[in-house]
């Protein structure tokens, strides 16, 4: 298996094959989250007003959920912190569709689909759950996208996410302890850490450095003019169909 590294948005332009696209803090951490929380569906969005419209004209019932460059997003419900999902929890979830519009992540897997065989959504979250699904697979090529600061910039939690998943794959050793120090000393994380904006609650960091802490994969999926968020829940019956 040739396994490629790729990076921010140019990364996720040139992803080939499956495609693994890394957002750790924190569309993919967040997404997991939402559908642990009964999610019935997640719509992934690039445009706020494409948000808003939808729940105006489609389903009003639908959560919106989102940032553009970390702010918050006027008129939506939470911002993109796993943290307030976990708050708010099944109350706000339970059995409705989310409409997920991120900077990073959400950017980069739509931006992948149109030319990858299949694109994947990781972060720490469910990392070993992603590698499974493709050892199972056993793909010729696998591109991993670590999607980075705003998809402009290195994260080191993007980037040592991918060393993980690549070492799942049969590929270098990976030490997490070293990881953890690098991601914690870095801007990334300690613009959380600081805990002077309510939109990047501390609580965010702990959660989207938990390791397999959900044992299913996410991919992305182009179905009636929309891509959703789709758990891969049964390994099995992916492989037989």
């Amino acid at each position: 298996m040739q396994i490629r590294r790729l990076s921010m948005a140019d990364g996720a332009y040139a992803a080939q094959g499956p495609a693994v696209v890394i957002d750790v803090f924190r569309a993919f951490t967040c997404e997991p989250m939402m559908l642990h929380c009964g999610a019935r569906r997640i719509v992934l969005q690039n445009d706020p007003a494409s948000c808003r419209s939808w729940r105006a004209e489609v389903e009003p019932d639908a959560v919106l959920v989102g940032e553009v460059d970390e702010l918050p997003i006027e008129g939506f419900d939470l911002s993109n912190s796993p943290w307030m999902i976990l708050q708010r929890g099944r109350p706000l979830f339970e059995g409705r569709t989310v409409v997920h519009r991120t900077t990073s992540g959400v950017s980069g897997a739509i931006l992948a689909l149109p030319r990858c065989d299949e694109v994947l959504l990781a972060a720490f979250v469910n990392a070993r759950a992603t590698a499974d699904y493709i050892l199972a697979r056993q793909p010729r090529l696998v591109s991993i996208v670590a999607m980075g600061i705003r998809s402009k910039a290195p994260a080191p939690e993007d980037e040592a996410c991918g060393d993980l998943i690549e070492s799942l794959l049969g590929g270098r050793p990976y030490d997490h302890a070293t990881a953890l120090a690098t991601i914690l000393a870095n801007e990334t994380a300690q613009k959380f850490l600081r805990a002077d904006k309510p939109h990047l609650p501390p609580e965010d960091v702990a959660l989207c450095l938990q390791r397999d802490l959900f044992d299913f994969a996410l991919r992305a999926e182009a179905q009636g003019g929309l891509i959703e968020a789709t758990e891969i829940s049964s390994l099995r019956s992916e492989l037989t169909t």
